[in-house]
C-alpha cells in the first residue's frame, strides 16, 4: 500500500513536470514500476504491470480526450491561463482516481474505520464490471466534489450502486471471520468453510444431517411436535406463537432441533442436531422432549448416540420450563450411559452456551469441538455488563478450551464423519453387515 501510493506520488511529479507546471525535477529519483504521462504525445508507459492499465486506462481515457484539452489555446498568451486550468484539472482528476483507489485498498485490506465507504464497490468491483466501474466511480466522486446543488444527483448515482449490490448480494457469503467472499454455488459443497481463512460458518441442520449419515437412511422422529406458548408469554414486538409460526415457515423446521436415525459409514446410530437458525437453536419444552426421546430410544435400541449442539440457551420464552429440560435430559443421559454402557458422543459447534452447556453439551463419553468454536456458559457481553470487567479476548474459543481441558478433541468438519466412524467401531459399534442392512 505504501509503495502504491509512493509511486502515484512520483507519478503525480512527473506529471506537472511533463507538463510544464514544474520548474525542476532536482529532488526527484526515479524508481521502477512508474508511470509517465507525455501531454504533446499521449503516452503511457507501465514496466510489466498489466493489471494498472485495465484498473485506470479510464481515468487516462478521460485526460486524452478532455473537450478542454482539444480546444484550449496554446499560445504564449494564454499560457498563464492554460497552466492554471490544467493545473486545477489535472490535481481534480488524479485526487479523484487516487481517492476511488484508496477505497478499494481500504476494503480489500480491513480498514474499514479510516475510509467511509459502502459495498457497492467492492461488489460491483468483483462482479464483473471492470472497467467502466473506474470511470463511473471517479466520475460519482468529482460530481460529489463540485456544487451542493449537484448532490440530488450523487444520491441517485449512490442508489443505483445499492441496486447492483442487491442484485448480486445473493450469489456471495461473507465470512464472519475475515470478512471474505464466498461463492455460494460451492460454499455447500466445502462444508460451509471459508476458503479464505478456514474458519467454520454456521451449518443448518439438514446440511449437517447430509454431512454426516449416509444417503438414503435418515429416518426421523417426532417431526409433527411443536410449539405452543405454555406460560402464555406476552411481547409488545410479536407475540411467541407468531414468532415460532414466522420461524417455521422461514426455516421449514418445526423445531431448534431435528431427531432420528441413521447410518454412519454404515453403522446404525441415534443423532440429535440442533439448528441456531431456528430461535438462536434455543432449548424449549419440545427440543428438551425432543431429544429425551430420542436418548430413549437409542438405550432401547442399543445405539451409539450423537448429539450437536448449537444453541443459545434456555429459551427465555418458557420460563422455568425451559430450564427443566436440562435436568430431564441429564437424567435420560445417566441411565443410557450408566444402566447400559452405552456411548455418547457430543459435538459442541459454534456457538454452543448457555443451558445446553451446562447440561448435556459437556456430559458426553467423548465431547469433540470445532476449531474456532464459540463455546461458554455465558455470554461476553453478558460478562462484561454484569461484572463490568473485560473478558479476555479468546478466552472462549475451542482452541484455549481445549488446553484447559474442557473437551477431548478439537475435529475439522471435513474429518468429522471419519473421526466418528472410527470411535464407535473403538467401542465396538461396527457397520451393518449386507444380510442385516
Amino acid at each position: 500500500m505504501e509503495k502504491w501510493w509512493f509511486n502515484s506520488m512520483v507519478f503525480n511529479r512527473k506529471l506537472e513536470y511533463r507538463c510544464g507546471l514544474s520548474k525542476s525535477m532536482d529532488s526527484f529519483r526515479p524508481i521502477e514500476n512508474t508511470r509517465t504521462f507525455d501531454i504533446e504525445n499521449p503516452i503511457l508507459e507501465i514496466d510489466n504491470d498489466n493489471s494498472f492499465l485495465s484498473e485506470s486506462e479510464s481515468f487516462f481515457y478521460i485526460l486524452k480526450n478532455s473537450s478542454y484539452l482539444n480546444n484550449v489555446s496554446k499560445s504564449d498568451d494564454d499560457h498563464s491561463i492554460y497552466d492554471t486550468n490544467w493545473n486545477n484539472n489535472i490535481n481534480s482528476w488524479i485526487e479523484s482516481y487516487l481517492h476511488s483507489r484508496i477505497r478499494i485498498d481500504s476494503y480489500i485490506l480491513g480498514d474499514s474505520d479510516k475510509y467511509n465507504y459502502n459495498d457497492s464497490y467492492f461488489y460491483s468491483y468483483i462482479c464483473g464490471k471492470g472497467r467502466n466501474w473506474s470511470e463511473s466511480e471517479s466520475s460519482s466522486i468529482i460530481t460529489s466534489t463540485n456544487d451542493t446543488n449537484d448532490s440530488d444527483l450523487t444520491r441517485r448515482e449512490s442508489s443505483n450502486d445499492l441496486d447492483e449490490t442487491q442484485k448480486y448480494k445473493h450469489l456471495w457469503v461473507e465470512c464472519e471471520n475475515c470478512y471474505g467472499l464466498n461463492y455460494k454455488k460451492f460454499f455447500k459443497s466445502k462444508m460451509n468453510i471459508c476458503e479464505h481463512c478456514g474458519y467454520h460458518l454456521k451449518m443448518s441442520s439438514s446440511d449437517r444431517i447430509e454431512l454426516s449419515i449416509d444417503s438414503g437412511t435418515w429416518n426421523p422422529m417426532d417431526e409433527d411436535m411443536v410449539s405452543l406458548d405454555p406460560i402464555e408469554f406476552h411481547s409488545e414486538e410479536e407475540p411467541y406463537k407468531d414468532r415460532i409460526d414466522s420461524y417455521q415457515r422461514k426455516i421449514g423446521l418445526t423445531e431448534a432441533v431435528q431427531t432420528g436415525t441413521g447410518q454412519l459409514n454404515g453403522i446404525p446410530v441415534a443423532i440429535g442436531i440442533m439448528d441456531f437458525h431456528f430461535m438462536g437453536g434455543s432449548m424449549g419444552s419440545v427440543v428438551g422432549e425432543k431429544i429425551t426421546r430420542l436418548v430413549e430410544y437409542a438405550t432401547n435400541q442399543l445405539l451409539p448416540l450423537i448429539l450437536v449442539c448449537a444453541s443459545g440457551g434456555a429459551r427465555m420464552q418458557e420460563g422455568s420450563l425451559s430450564l427443566m429440560q436440562m435436568a430431564k435430559i441429564s437424567s435420560a443421559l445417566y441411565n443410557y450411559q450408566t444402566s447400559k454402557k452405552l456411548f455418547y458422543v457430543s459435538i459442541l459447534t459454534s456457538p454452543t452456551t448457555g443451558g445446553v452447556t451446562a447440561s448435556f453439551g459437556m456430559l458426553g463419553d467423548i465431547i469433540i469441538a470445532e476449531p474456532n468454536a464459540y463455546i461458554a456458559f455465558a455470554g461476553k457481553r453478558v460478562i462484561e455488563q454484569t461484572l463490568n470487567k473485560t473478558v479476555p479476548e479468546g478466552s472462549q474459543a475451542s482452541e484455549y478450551l481445549f488446553h484447559k481441558g474442557l473437551f477431548d478433541s478439537i475435529v475439522p468438519r471435513n474429518t468429522l464423519k471419519e473421526v466418528l466412524s472410527e470411535l464407535f467401531q473403538l467401542h465396538a459399534f461396527f457397520p451393518l453387515t449386507q444380510n442385516e442392512k
